[in-house]
Formats: C-alpha cells, sequence, structure tokens
C-alpha cells in the first residue's frame, strides 16, 4: 500500500513541474513550440533629416542607423497595426513592419507631410496646404478635403475622435478621418502637437501655449510657465510630459499645473514618446534623451548629427 502511494506521489509530483515549466512570461515576450523559440524586442523608432532612420532594440540605449532609401527630410513617425508610418518632404511616404526595412510609398502629394497617427482602423497624416490623406493598409493612401489651407503639424486619435492641430491655432476634428470640422482654439499660434491620453487632449505650441479638451471640441489655455515655444507631448508613468525649445522639459500630473525640469542639453527638443516604461526625446543635431520618471535625464549617442523630428514606440 505505502509503494502504490509512493508511486502515486511521484507522478503527480512530476505533472506539476512539467505543467509550470510550460508557462511563459508575458513580460519576455517569449513563445516556445517543440523546435524553435523565438523572442520579440520591443523598439523605438526615430526620424529626421536627410530620410534619417534610427532604431533601438535595448529601450533607448542604444542606437542602430537604418537605410531609409530617401534623402527627403522626416517629420513624423507613428507605429499602429502592426506597421511603422513615417512621412516628410515632397509627400515622401515610408512604411516597415519591423523597423528595420522601409518601402516607400505613393502618397499623391508633394506636399511635406508632418503629424501621423492610427485610430479608428486608419491611419492619417496631415501635411501642408490644409493635406489630409487617409490608409486602411499604409499603402494605398486617399487625399481628403480639410477645408483649410493651413500646414497640419499634428494629429492624434482618441475617445472616438480625430483631432489635428497646425498653423494659426488651427484645429480640425472627425469622427471618421474623412470629413472635417473647424473648432475654435481661442490662439493665433501655431500648435505643433496634440494627444488623446488620460482621457483628456491636448495641444501644445509656440510661446508656452498649452490647450486641454476632454471632447476635442472645447478648448481651454492652460499656464505653461514658460515662454519657449512647445513642439512635443506625450503621457505615461502618471505624468505628461512636454519638450521644446532650447532643451525645455516641463511635467504635470494633471494637464493644469506644469513644473520645468533640468536637462543637459540646450539643443531644441522636437518630439517625445513614452513606452515600455521610459521616456523618450529627439532633437537637434542628433540629440537623444531618455528618463523613465520623467524628471531624470540622460543623454544617449545617437551617431548622427542630423536633427530627429520624431520617434515613436512599437507597442
Amino acid at each position: 500500500m505505502n509503494k502504490v502511494l509512493y508511486i502515486i506521489f511521484i507522478s503527480l509530483f512530476s505533472l506539476t513541474v512539467i505543467s509550470c515549466a510550460k508557462k511563459s512570461s508575458d513580460d519576455s515576450k517569449t513563445t516556445t513550440d517543440n523546435t524553435t523559440t523565438t523572442t520579440s524586442s520591443v523598439s523605438f523608432v526615430a526620424v529626421g533629416n536627410s530620410g534619417t532612420i534610427l532604431t533601438s532594440s535595448d529601450n533607448g540605449t542604444t542606437w542602430t542607423s537604418r537605410t531609409s532609401g530617401t534623402t527627403n527630410n522626416l517629420r513624423r513617425v507613428t507605429y499602429g497595426n502592426r506597421l511603422f508610418v513615417t512621412g516628410g518632404g515632397s509627400g515622401t511616404l515610408l512604411t516597415s513592419t519591423d523597423g528595420t526595412s522601409w518601402t516607400a510609398r505613393t502618397s499623391g502629394t508633394t506636399n511635406i507631410l508632418y503629424g501621423v497617427t492610427y485610430g479608428n482602423s486608419i491611419f492619417v497624416i496631415g501635411g501642408t496646404s490644409g493635406t489630409i490623406l487617409t490608409s486602411t493598409d499604409g499603402t494605398t493612401w486617399t487625399a481628403r478635403t480639410s477645408e483649410t489651407s493651413m500646414t497640419l503639424l499634428g494629429v492624434t486619435y482618441g475617445n472616438g475622435l480625430f483631432v489635428t492641430v497646425g498653423n494659426t491655432g488651427t484645429i480640425l476634428t472627425s469622427t471618421d478621418g474623412t470629413s472635417w470640422t473647424s473648432r475654435i482654439s481661442g490662439t493665433t499660434v501655431n500648435l505643433e502637437n496634440v494627444i488623446y491620453k488620460n482621457e483628456l487632449f491636448m495641444t501644445v505650441g509656440v510661446s508656452g501655449t498649452i490647450l486641454t479638451s476632454s471632447d476635442g471640441i472645447s478648448w481651454t489655455a492652460k499656464t505653461s510657465g514658460t515662454s519657449q515655444g512647445l513642439v512635443g507631448v506625450t503621457y505615461g508613468n502618471g505624468i505628461f510630459v512636454t519638450v521644446g525649445a532650447s532643451g525645455t522639459i516641463l511635467t504635470s500630473t494633471d494637464g493644469t499645473s506644469w513644473t520645468a525640469r533640468t536637462t543637459a542639453t540646450s539643443n531644441n527638443l522636437l518630439r517625445v514618446t513614452y513606452g515600455n516604461g521610459l521616456f523618450v526625446t529627439v532633437g537637434k543635431e542628433g540629440t537623444i534623451l531618455t528618463s523613465s520618471d520623467g524628471i531624470s535625464w540622460t543623454s544617449r549617442t545617437s551617431g548622427t548629427s542630423n536633427r530627429l523630428y520624431g520617434v515613436t514606440y512599437s507597442e
């Protein structure tokens, strides 16, 4: 009898060990089959002057130059639906599934392309002369009527609404990316970037301008405490971070009260993003700074002196 119980115990223990061994960690993004083990790494992508594309697979510490196939300036970059999309000078549009190999797409315009986003199963990109293009796959693009001739510099999607911003305080909204409605911003300064995070739309611009909105329609000015131009804004780890001229970095937990942070650069910072527990900002002369909390920032070697205009994280 004791011998039988002992055999049963050993069998149950072995099954438990085997069962535990088959579990995998979500954090490592590792999948296992009978023959191979594949680990996918997170990736930041930065873009800039003269077709510059840089990628990082070690959480923003080291950066690798990639071949873009263009010498045109690349102004912005986003990631959505497992695809990177960047746009720039002369209507340049490039896409990539991995951030390493890039394919040129036909935009149908020679206007400079700026802000790009993905939402509601479509990509939307804005540009000079009120240009708005949309695409469901990043390959085929359709021009839309924006009803403005202003340059559109930033675009986001949130709460069922696309919002694009641009020169002279321009704000447009759309539920489908096709039909656009002008909104009153209350300012005439250029608005550089817009996001939707933490149930709040936020746009930043010239002369320290910060506007917020709960619905994308009615906008309220906030006091930033700086007269420097603000160009990039993001949200992560419970705080908003905005960046701009002369190395300006401001943080806020609520979008209303802002605190200036000290950095080791006086270069203009042009975009900022958040992913995998890290803020990354890029700017003039190849500047790249990273931070885990938005307060203390570390300079990284980009390997380029080209101006970096955009940065994104592949979720």
